[in-house]
C-alpha cells in the first residue's frame, strides 16, 4: 500500500506530546511518536511503559507526556500488566460494560533491560497466550536508564561501566542475543526489525501492521543512545543509516512465520562504519586490536546470510 507521509504521518497528530525530559539525539522518542501516528485517528490506546529512560522521562507525577490511557509498570511485568487490561478490556465489552463501538489498542514499550533480560519471561508468556496486544522494544543496547550497564542486547566488545574496555578485558565478551529470532520462533502472527529514523515509511508500515493484526506482535526496534554510545547528538541520523547499510541492524518482518528482508544494501558496508561514529568502541580502532573488528564483521556477516537463507526457504 502506497503511503503519502505528509499527508497519513505528518498531519495526524502526536500522541507522544512535546515537553519531555528524553535526551537530545535520543532513538527512542521518535520511535514511540512514530508508533502511536500509525494508529487511527479514532481509536484510543492503553500504552504501558516498562520502568526506563522512557518512563522516567515522559511521565513524572502529576505530568505526563501521553495523551492516551498510560500504565507504568516495573521492568519485569509490562507484558504481563498489558495482557491483564487486554484480557479486562475483552470480558467487559462481553459483558456490555464498555461501548461496542470504541476500537481500544494495546501497546506496550519497554527497552532492552527490560525486555531482553528482567522481562523476558513475562514477555514470552503474554505472546505464548495469545493476547491481542503489541510489544515494543525500543532496543538501545544497555541499562542506559542506570549508569549505561551491559545487558544481553549490548554487541560484542562495547564498552559499558559493567563491561569496560581495558588492557584485560576488550569490552562485552558475549555476542547480542537476537531477540527478533526468539519471538518469531514463537509462532506469533507477526514480529518484525525496524528503526527509528531515515525510513518512516518502513516503521510505520510495521507499526500499522502490528497494532491492527489480530493477536501478539512484536516490534524490535533500533534506538541509539547517544550518552551509552557516545555519539553527538546531530548524528543520530547517521548511526541508524550505517546500522542498516552494514547490516548490523536488518529491516525484515516474519508474517506467519514467513519471513521478507525489507531493505537490502546494494553496496553493503563494512561494519567498522558503524563502529567508527561510537565512542563505546574506540579500543577496537587501537593498533594491535585490529582482530576485534575482524571478529565484529563476522558476526555481522553471518547472521545477514542466515537471514538471507531464512527468507528464500520460506518464499
Amino acid at each position: 500500500m502506497a503511503y503519502n507521509l505528509k499527508e497519513v504521518m505528518a498531519n495526524k497528530p502526536s500522541r507522544l506530546t512535546a515537553g519531555h525530559r528524553m535526551c537530545a539525539g535520543c532513538g527512542a522518542p521518535p520511535a514511540v511518536r512514530m508508533i502511536l501516528r500509525a494508529l487511527h485517528k479514532e481509536d484510543h490506546a492503553v500504552v504501558s511503559v516498562a520502568t526506563g529512560c522512557l518512563e522516567v522521562s515522559t511521565y513524572i507525577y502529576p505530568y505526563t507526556a501521553w495523551t492516551d490511557s498510560y500504565l507504568h509498570t516495573a521492568f519485569e511485568c509490562t507484558a504481563a500488566a498489558e495482557s491483564g487490561v487486554e484480557a479486562a478490556y475483552k470480558v467487559l465489552k462481553k459483558k456490555g460494560k464498555l461501548p461496542q463501538d470504541k476500537n481500544t489498542k494495546f501497546i506496550a514499550f519497554g527497552g532492552d533491560g527490560g525486555t531482553y533480560d528482567i522481562g523476558l519471561q513475562s514477555l514470552s508468556g503474554a505472546m505464548e497466550r495469545g493476547h491481542d496486544m503489541v510489544y515494543v522494544c525500543y532496543d538501545n543496547g544497555a541499562y542506559m536508564n542506570t549508569g549505561i550497564q551491559r545487558s544481553s542486547a549490548t554487541p560484542k566488545f562495547a564498552d559499558t561501566t559493567t563491561s569496560p574496555a581495558g588492557k584485560k578485558v576488550p569490552g562485552k565478551t558475549q555476542v547480542r542475543k537476537d531477540l527478533t529470532e526468539i519471538f518469531a520462533n514463537h509462532h506469533i502472527p507477526y514480529a518484525a526489525q525496524t528503526i527509528c529514523l531515515n525510513n518512516f515509511k518502513d516503521i510505520y508500515e510495521k507499526a500499522e501492521k502490528a497494532i491492527y493484526t489480530e493477536g501478539p506482535t512484536f516490534l524490535n526496534v533500533f534506538a541509539p543512545c547517544p550518552r551509552g554510545w557516545g555519539y553527538p547528538t546531530e548524528d543520530l541520523m547517521l548511526i541508524n543509516k550505517l546500522a542498516v547499510e552494514t547490516c548490523y541492524w536488518p529491516l525484515y518482518e516474519v508474517i506467519d512465520g514467513k519471513y521478507v528482508i525489507n531493505y537490502k544494501p546494494k553496496n553493503k558496508l563494512p561494519v567498522e562504519e558503524f563502529l567508527k561514529p561510537q565512542k563505546r568502541f574506540k579500543h577496537m580502532f587501537k593498533p594491535g586490536n585490529e582482530w576485534m573488528i575482524e571478529e565484529f564483521q563476522k558476526i555481522v556477516d553471518a547472521r545477514w546470510e542466515k537471514l538471507l537463507n531464512l527468507e528464500k526457504i520460506s518464499e
